[in-house]
């Protein structure tokens, strides 16, 4: 019979055969380290009977699981006689199951038939909310039970990379594999490397050496958000309080609301805050922000600041007015441009811009993922995708738009309302 000593494998996988409670695998393409998972577990699983879970984030058919690789190494490792491949599971002779499933679709309760689980798999794990673990884990509880995960890591801020690698839970052990541990690393895939490192820096380190981006593949902000963090431009901005801080809105109920709190420098733009929010009133943003003793600018809000609400039959602004907030009118406030003439704009801007390393880290997170949506039907590159990265995307937008109206100046141009009343006075005024 086929035993764990009969095989081989990368040094670096040894400790899948000892003891712990998270085996996490994670590297770039290339490195055996799913290849690896699937052996150790089916050879385990011939030692004593284990029920299995292999699971990932989405999976809408049993084409999207682990279910083909598994079935491919009993084979070539010559394990017919211990298991048999079923459409949808994998059995073995000595009582061993290997079940499949998707982890977005699942609740605690759905769950709860996992609980005798003596190995959970998790398989680009990269893709697993923070959601899905909160469940997940404290389901595999059976004495002695594991939690494996492998995965290719896109950003260092995601929910899988800063759980398992950043700060890992007690009783973890962490492996980085890429290509150079794999001891029968294929010609055929060396020849795809070379040419990523030929062709694409950022692609390569990620692909292949395993290292985070600074932003995900197809992000629309990619090289502007990359030169950021080469130029240390995404630092610690502390408030100048001899500059003007003025806002830039994106406006939203179910969709959030994102403010930029911005000052501008010599040559730079400083994004010193950013605020988040959805279902809130306007009430709550303008207290937000005059709780703040800081050196007020004016307010930028987009167009739909200027509708009238048919429910209040008052607009956006005329509220923030109500609140002691500064809103430029109308004429001087966001113009209304295509959406992509203002992406063009914000990608020529976005080299003046110094973020706040903690305030803006969610406004840097919503930049890095900003990305086109891809229609199944044609597979190019669409509209931007409205997702819950868009509405900061938004803002950054509508900022560069505005920012050469920036000042650190207080009389810049009155409310419109004031200049109504001038011209009003002045009308008068010539009727004698």
């Amino acid at each position: 019979m086929t035993t764990t000593a009969d095989i081989q494998f990368p040094a670096k996988l040894s400790p899948l055969f000892t003891a712990h409670r998270y085996k996490v695998v994670f590297g770039g393409r290339g490195s055996g380290k799913s290849w690896g998972v699937a052996r150790a577990l089916l050879l385990q699983g011939i030692e004593k009977p284990l029920r299995i879970l292999c699971c990932r984030e989405i999976q809408k058919s049993i084409k999207d699981s682990v279910h083909r690789l598994l079935a491919d190494q009993v084979v070539a490792l010559k394990l017919e006689a211990q298991y048999h491949v079923y459409e949808t599971e994998i059995r073995g002779t000595n009582g061993t199951e290997f079940l499949f499933s998707g982890l977005s679709a699942q609740t605690s309760i759905s769950l709860k038939s996992y609980e005798g689980i003596d190995r959970a798999w998790v398989e680009e794990a990269q893709n697993v909310s923070k959601k899905s673990w909160d469940i997940l884990t404290p389901t595999i509880r059976k004495a002695a039970s594991e939690i494996w995960i492998t995965f290719n890591p896109v950003l260092d801020t995601d929910e899988t990379y800063q759980r398992f690698v950043v700060a890992p839970p007690t009783d973890s052990v962490v492996i980085e594999m890429n290509y150079h541990d794999n001891p029968w690393f294929p010609p055929a895939l060396d020849q795809e490397r070379l040419h990523t490192l030929a062709t694409s820096e950022e692609d390569y380190a990620n692909i292949w050496g395993g290292q985070c981006r600074t932003s995900v593949a197809g992000a629309i902000y990619a090289r502007e958000i990359m030169e950021a963090v080469k130029d240390h431009r995404i630092c610690p901005v502390p408030y100048d309080p001899r500059l003007k801080v003025h806002t830039v809105w994106d406006l939203g109920w179910n969709d959030s609301t994102s403010i930029l709190c911005v000052q501008r420098g010599r040559a730079e733009i400083r994004i010193v805050d950013y605020i988040e929010e959805h279902q809130r009133t306007l009430d709550y943003y303008a207290a937000t922000l005059n709780a703040r003793a800081w050196n007020w600018g004016f307010d930028y809000l987009p167009h739909d600041g200027f509708t009238r609400d048919y429910k209040t039959g008052r607009s956006a602004e005329e509220i923030l007015r109500g609140f002691g907030r500064t809103v430029q009118p109308r004429e001087r406030s966001i113009p209304s441009v295509s959406v992509e003439e203002g992406i063009r704009a914000c990608r020529m801007f976005l080299s003046q811009v110094i973020f706040d390393q903690g305030k803006t880290a969610r406004l840097v997170e919503c930049l890095k993922r900003y990305r086109r949506s891809i229609p199944a039907s044609t597979g190019e590159p669409a509209a931007p995708l409205h997702d819950e990265f868009s509405h900061g995307a938004d803002a950054m937008r509508y900022l560069s738009l505005v920012a050469s109206k920036l000042t650190n100046e207080d009389d810049v141009a009155p409310p419109i309302r004031m200049q109504q009343y001038m011209q009003i006075d002045q009308a008068l005024g010539a009727l004698g």
